[in-house]
C-alpha cells in the first residue's frame, strides 16, 4: 500500500526515511535506482506548491508539513490533492512528542488508538468543553483498530490515545488537567489531529506514531532527549515499514 507519512520538521522526516532505508517493496512497480536502499543513495526530495518537501522511499512518501495542527492539515491536504494516481491508501502522522509518565517513558514509542484534539473547544466555569460537546464538529479520529494494534506490536509501542495540542504542556497544572480529561493518554504532540482532519476530508484512514522525547509536565529543556527520540523514531519505522506496506486497507 502506498502511504503518505507526515512529519513537522526535517529532522523527523530524516529519521523516518532512515528507518525506511531497507528494501521495502513498492506495491506498484519494481524498485528502480531512485529507490535503492542504503545511506549513500537517497533521492532528492521534490517540492510541492507551498514549499512542502516530499521524500520518496519505496512505497512511502515522507512529507515535511510544518509545526502545529493548521500547518499539518494544510501540508497534508496539499500532498493528497496533488498525489499521482492511484493516490495514497493511508496517511501516517509521525514525529516526536511528550509522553505521559509512567506509561510512556523517554525513548519509547506510542501508537495512537485515538487522535484527540485536546485543546479545541471552550473553557467554562464548569470546566473544558470539547468542540464536539459544543456541537461544532469532532474532536477525535480513530485509526483502524487492527492496523494500530499491528503497528504497536511490531514496534513494541504503547497503544494509547495521542493528544494534539496547539500549546505544548509546560506546567504541572496543565498536566493534571489533561490527565484528568484523558486518563488513558500516552502522548501529546502538535500535528496529529490536523493530519487526521485533512485525511478524513479525502476519505482515507490515518495512523499516528510518536517517539517520546520528554515527559509531559513542567517545561525542562535540559531533560529533553530529542536525539534519543529521533533514534527511536527511525528504529520504529524500520519495524513498521513492512506492516504498512502489507496492510490491505480497512476491512
Amino acid at each position: 500500500m502506498r502511504a503518505l507519512i507526515v512529519t513537522a520538521v526535517t529532522a523527523e522526516a530524516d529519521s523516518v526515511v532512515r528507518g525506511l532505508s531497507g528494501p521495502v517493496p513498492h506495491p506498484d512497480h519494481a524498485p528502480g535506482p531512485d529507490h535503492a536502499p542504503g545511506p549513500d543513495h537517497a533521492p532528492e526530495p521534490r517540492a510541492l506548491p507551498g514549499g512542502y518537501l516530499i521524500h520518496r522511499r519505496g512505497a512511502f512518501d515522507v512529507l515535511v508539513a510544518g509545526v502545529g495542527p493548521a500547518a499539518a492539515a494544510a501540508g497534508t491536504a496539499t500532498a493528497l490533492a496533488l498525489a499521482a494516481a492511484p493516490g495514497y491508501g493511508l496517511v501516517v502522522s509521525a514525529g516526536i512528542g511528550g509522553g505521559f509518565a509512567p506509561a510512556a517513558p523517554i525513548g519509547s514509542l506510542v501508537v495512537a488508538d485515538a487522535i484527540v484534539a485536546a485543546d479545541l473547544g471552550a473553557e467554562t466555569p464548569q470546566g473544558f468543553l470539547t468542540v464536539t460537546e459544543l456541537g461544532f464538529g469532532r474532536s477525535v479520529h480513530l485509526p483502524p483498530a487492527e492496523l494500530a494494534a499491528r503497528a504497536a506490536e511490531a514496534t513494541g509501542a504503547l497503544l494509547a490515545p495521542v493528544l494534539t495540542v496547539s500549546t505544548v504542556t509546560g506546567t504541572a497544572a496543565r498536566t493534571t488537567a489533561l490527565a484528568a480529561r484523558h486518563p488513558l493518554a500516552g502522548a501529546e504532540a502538535m500535528e496529529g489531529f490536523g493530519v487526521a482532519e485533512a485525511t478524513a476530508a479525502h476519505g482515507l484512514p490515518v495512523l499516528e506514531v510518536r517517539a517520546v522525547s520528554n515527559a509531559v509536565g513542567p517545561r525542562d529543556r535540559d531533560a529533553w532527549r530529542i536525539g534519543e527520540a529521533l533514534t527511536a523514531l527511525a528504529d520504529g519505522f524500520r519495524a513498521l515499514g513492512p506492516v504498512l506496506a502489507s496492510w490491505g486497507g480497512p476491512s
